[in-house]
């Protein structure tokens, strides 16, 4: 049975046979493939909270690459991004997560060849636009260290973390910290006075973490790391910064924050 003839008796017998997470034996491998795919990443983007699993994203962006022209159609078309909504909340519902009621799928398929090296499946969560244009604002909650706040609203465009509030130079004032660990205590001289900051892209309903320390190349001494569903990952210097995620245990030196939204 080919994709097209499997979603149309999908739409015609969703109401007497609701699908459910379990592969189906009549599903064709490629819808498989891509199912599988965008559930791995629902998992992989779930966290716990509050003795519960929780996944914080109200939106599924979909792309898939290099699709045969004569079959765009069928993928970018109300059964398929049905499916896959289906598929998404039944998921989550089985492994007993929380999601927002406004859950969404929308897929875009891009007809041609595949390029070398590309991946032919995109899938992006990411909180979608609030009615009347207002966003959900991020914050940092302060768990390890002292801070001029114990949390702090992440509503500008860009949040700097640093020891101290002003930054001085030769020149005068070079940069002022949203977030501070100016009293002296062993947990906040491991952060430095230029340490990280923090850009919000409304736009891509996104927030990176960006490290501002100068280090060796190459050295792992980079003073800033994340822990993500218990794994570290070190955020090095760079100029595209890393995402962040809700629930992520940020580490500027012995200083500890959270990123809730």
């Amino acid at each position: 049975m080919n994709i097209a003839d499997y979603l149309e008796k999908w739409g015609r017998t969703i109401l007497e046979a609701p699908l459910t997470s379990r592969p189906n034996p009549e599903e064709p491998p490629e819808l498989a493939e891509i199912r599988l795919a965008v559930l791995d990443q629902v998992r992989e983007k779930s966290y716990r909270s509050g003795g519960r699993k929780v996944f914080p994203y109200d939106l599924l962006r979909i792309e898939l690459r290099g699709v045969e022209q004569s079959r765009s159609s069928v993928f970018a078309g109300a059964f398929f991004r049905k499916y896959l909504e289906g598929e998404v909340r039944s998921a989550l519902a089985s492994a007993g997560c929380r999601y927002p009621e406004g859950l969404r799928v929308s897929v875009e398929a891009t007809p041609g060849l595949p390029k070398p090296g590309e991946p032919w499946l995109v899938v992006e969560p990411s909180v979608a636009e609030q009615p009347g244009g207002a966003t959900q604002c991020a914050r940092l909650i302060v768990r390890e260290g002292a801070a001029n706040v114990p949390e702090l609203r992440l509503e500008k465009a860009r949040t700097n973390i640093g020891r101290s509030i002003d930054v001085i130079r030769a020149e005068g004032l070079f940069r002022r910290n949203d977030l501070a660990f100016a009293e002296d205590t062993e947990i906040n001289r491991s952060v430095s006075r230029e340490h990280a900051h923090i850009l919000r892209d409304k736009a891509a309903c996104e927030y990176r973490l960006f490290n501002d320390r100068w280090y060796p190349l190459g050295s792992h001494d980079c003073g800033t790391w994340i822990v993500r569903n218990g794994m570290s990952q070190e955020v090095h210097r760079d100029s595209r910064g890393t995402r962040l995620e809700p629930g992520d245990e940020i580490h500027f030196g012995r200083a500890i924050v959270m990123f809730e939204e």
